[in-house]
């Protein structure tokens, strides 16, 4: 079993970078949130592997966790539009970056 994956690891953490240095928690939020379901299932598949007892679980964990999985990254790529990201790079909007970092320096 292979969760279907449209961002890859080192393009959440892009975002992560390009949201963190210009304040914008959202997209930050969900791609961290991303790269822990991506830890727990694989956690849950090697926990399946080595413990045939428990197999029902694991799957039953990991079903749900490629579901919230496929939901996140689909509001991810939404939220990146809506908000004018360059997808290809991966990149805030310069629009978007300003009114950031002047709403750091209004506070």
């Amino acid at each position: 079993m292979q969760m279907n994956e449209r961002f890859s690891g080192s393009e959440l953490m892009k975002i992560l970078d390009e949201a963190t240095v210009y304040q914008c928690a959202c997209p930050a939020q969900l791609a961290q949130n991303l790269l822990q379901l991506r830890e727990l299932y694989k956690y849950q598949k090697l926990c399946r592997s080595t413990r045939d007892a428990d197999y029902g679980v694991h799957e039953r964990i990991m079903v749900s966790v490629e579901r919230a999985h496929d939901e996140l990254e689909s509001c991810l790529f939404d939220v990146l539009e809506l908000e004018g990201w360059d997808l290809e790079d991966l990149v805030m909007p310069p629009g978007l970056r300003e009114r950031r970092m002047q709403a750091l320096q209004d506070d």
